[in-house]
């Protein structure tokens, strides 16, 4: 018999467009000293999985869900930690869920923050320790800066073959490792209309590089620069096939430190960093590869989901 607890309880967010499901009650028992030692575990842990697939299948989420498990800090010097997940298991960096907790962190009050300024929310994630730090003005949330862990390019111009033909890709990993292409070199473009060729495309480059332990492929476009600095729009693909309506934050770091590297951030200049569902993203490459990824996040709602005991369908299903 199932041992999925019968409701639970849930404080969702969207972060530039991208879903983000928050748990911090009504967990079983998570074992591990660390973060990265819980999602080690967490596949293993049949309760805990099977919440994660009741949050994240249909009828109560979809393909395209992500959310956090909230546990435990590594020590005291973070407010709390979380567990990332999605469809097909648990990330080790999400730039956007990040700044998603930071709003529910003041909103909840568990971190107090002014009406008017800034409050650093610190957490550890697998990868590491991040901060989100929360901008206010006049009592409410304006904005989120995710400060990630440093980032570091892994490989340049790697060659790789797909049904679109043979393109070269970068490889940086800021948290999770990235693969970033340019849209073009597959004859394809940023655009909605062409999302099942580059859900395709994704898939294909991930395989291609199974090394490198890829996590997201991010196909971009260049647009004219702004005068901050560059401007780009990319389709992240990320685990198998899903796709970030966000910009990606932790995708971002791993453009910044690309772009870095070309010298197209010489000077403090800025990424502007547009998602397919035209939400935007900021971004600046900090000494050390430390990277900054503002955006916006906001609350959709509060929810008690419940596993009726004689539910056929059970945590649920995927198309």
């Amino acid at each position: 018999m199932s041992t999925t607890p019968r409701s639970v309880r849930t404080t969702d967010y969207h972060t530039a467009g991208e879903p983000f499901r928050i748990v911090d009650e009504d967990l079983p028992p998570i074992p591990g000293d660390t973060v990265a030692e819980r999602r080690a575990l967490a596949l293993r842990l049949g309760p805990l999985d099977e919440l994660r697939r009741l949050l994240v299948r249909e009828p109560r989420g979809h393909s395209g869900m992500y959310g956090g498990f909230i546990v435990p800090p590594d020590d005291d010097g973070a407010h709390f930690g979380v567990l990332f997940w999605h469809k097909d298991g648990y990330s080790t960096a999400c730039g956007h869920g990040t700044m998603a907790l930071g709003a529910w962190a003041v909103d909840t009050g568990r971190v107090p923050a002014p009406d008017d300024g800034d409050v650093p929310v610190r957490i550890d994630v697998p990868s590491g320790r991040v901060t989100a730090t929360v901008h206010r003005a006049d009592g409410r949330t304006t904005g989120v800066t995710f400060r990630n862990v440093p980032t570091r390019v892994l490989a340049r111009k790697v060659p790789v073959t797909t049904a679109f033909g043979t393109v070269e890709a970068d490889i940086a990993d800021s948290g999770a490792v990235y693969v970033t292409v340019p849209a073009r070199d597959l004859g394809l473009d940023t655009t909605r209309a062409a999302l099942p060729e580059l859900v395709r495309a994704g898939r294909e480059i991930r395989a291609a590089l199974p090394e490198h332990d890829v996590y997201g492929v991010i196909l971009y476009d260049d647009l004219p620069d702004t005068a901050e600095g560059p401007h780009q729009r990319n389709v992240t693909v990320f685990a198998d096939g899903q796709i970030d309506r966000s910009p990606c934050g932790s995708g971002t770091s791993a453009r910044l430190a690309l772009l870095g590297e070309d010298g197209r951030l010489d000077g403090g200049a800025t990424l502007t960093h547009e998602s397919v569902a035209d939400t935007v993203f900021t971004g600046r490459l900090l000494p050390g590869g430390v990277t900054e990824v503002t955006g916006a996040t906001h609350r959709t709602g509060s929810h008690t989901f419940v596993l009726d005991a004689h539910d056929d369908l059970g945590t649920g299903f995927l198309l």
